[in-house]
């Protein structure tokens, strides 16, 4: 009897012909994610993944390192036996029982058709092995608990345990975007919604240190590292912007200088992306949130450079984005009192209604390429590794 752990994934399967790859990135994100837990190499039968266990296995390590692993959609730990029918009552049995329930049902799926009993078969004869020695009823409807039988390749794997993981396609498929990275709640929403469709998040975040202290740039670093448990290391580059602001403040009208300051970040993440290689921006924008992110107002921004701009919580409310924040485990960090650089110069007042033409000719009367280059040459390059590596931060 082998003691293993069940991996499923569903969107892979829609892939056809680039099913491959998919799934032998998945197989090489598994991989790396479980370095150290003691566990043998995971692999591939009949459209799911099978990781077998070791006595020294740390298998809360695996559980927790296989739900955050975009392009899982379940998993569950059960056991890989022979096919006869008493091995199969007596393991589905033993897997049943500390769970205490008053409810089950028996799910056999027969890819190996080589079995002489049929699906129905085997449920009935598990069925009536579980219910005789529980006093359980069967429920097909709505179980307690259910007991999976997987008949495939000449053995049965047979598991109960069904944890939910992270969804969405594998790590690093879906090309590589550059996140502005702020320290409030929508940027890491933002960068995890786009993460789970498969890209590859490189972090960008502007700071005003000394005008302000280094807080926001160590919540940066903590939302860094909790996304890169999603990927298993993220770049961040933290990049100065008081220069720039101070000019800004200056020698602009007082209405418009979040409309520049977001626009000079664009500017700063676009050359950020093209020396990682990055094809497009990634923000926190969610329409109508605060005055920059009017419709308008994010028209005239997206101008400033001619990289794609993403915008995954656009439609997004407040509460959709929160809920999401909790359940990744950003919003506790996001919510630690800082002082960020944006909010260090908002006017009372900010323009809601920015024209392309008049910041245009504002920005014509500015000579901020000088800040820009140097914004650039100061800016901090970090390897930030998932919390549960032991490597430390790298810097580049």
């Amino acid at each position: 009897m082998q003691r293993l752990i069940v991996i499923h994934y569903s969107e892979l399967a829609l892939k056809k012909g680039n099913r491959d790859y998919f799934e032998n990135r998945l197989l090489r994100n598994i991989d790396e994610a479980l370095s150290g837990c003691e566990a043998r190499r995971v692999r591939r039968i009949s459209g799911r993944f099978v990781l077998e266990l070791t006595p020294s296995t740390d298998v809360d390590a695996v559980r927790a390192r296989l739900g955050r692993l975009f392009g899982i959609a379940h998993f569950g730990e059960g056991r890989g036996v022979d096919w006869d029918i008493d091995t199969l009552s007596s393991t589905a049995w033993d897997l049943l029982r500390p769970l205490g329930f008053q409810s089950f049902a028996i799910e056999t799926r027969r890819p190996d058709k080589r079995y002489p009993l049929t699906s129905v078969d085997v449920n009935r004869t598990v069925g009536a092995y579980v219910r005789e020695r529980s006093d359980a009823r069967v429920d097909l409807s709505n179980p307690e608990v259910t007991c999976r039988i997987e008949l495939v390749e000449g053995q049965a794997i047979i598991s109960a345990e069904r944890m939910p993981g992270a969804g969405g396609l594998p790590s690093h498929t879906g090309g590589k975007v550059a996140v502005l990275l702020s320290g409030g709640i929508d940027s890491p929403v933002a960068a995890w919604k786009m993460m789970r469709r498969g890209c590859t998040a490189v972090f960008v975040h502007f700071h005003s240190f000394p005008h302000t202290n280094r807080e926001s740039q160590d919540k940066a670093r903590q939302v860094a590292t909790l996304l890169a448990s999603y990927q298993q290391r993220a770049r961040i580059y933290m990049t100065p912007f008081a220069d720039i602001q101070r000019r800004i403040l200056v020698e602009t009208p007082v209405e418009t200088r979040v409309i520049l300051y977001r626009r000079y970040m664009m500017r700063l993440a676009e050359r950020i992306a093209v020396g990682e290689r990055a094809r497009a921006l990634v923000t926190g924008d969610s329409l109508g949130q605060v005055a920059s992110q009017t419709l308008e107002n994010i028209d005239v921004i997206s101008r400033a450079v001619r990289m794609p701009i993403l915008r995954p919580l656009v439609g997004s409310d407040k509460e959709e984005i929160v809920s999401i924040a909790r359940k990744i485990g950003s919003y506790d960090i996001s919510i630690l009192p800082d002082q960020d650089c944006c909010s260090l110069f908002v006017p009372r007042h900010p323009e809601t209604r920015a024209s392309t033409d008049r910041i245009e000719a504002i920005e014509a009367g500015l000579d901020v390429s000088g800040e820009l280059e140097a914004a650039l040459t100061a800016s901090e390059r970090l390897v930030q590794y998932a919390a549960y590596d032991t490597r430390a931060v790298r810097q580049l």
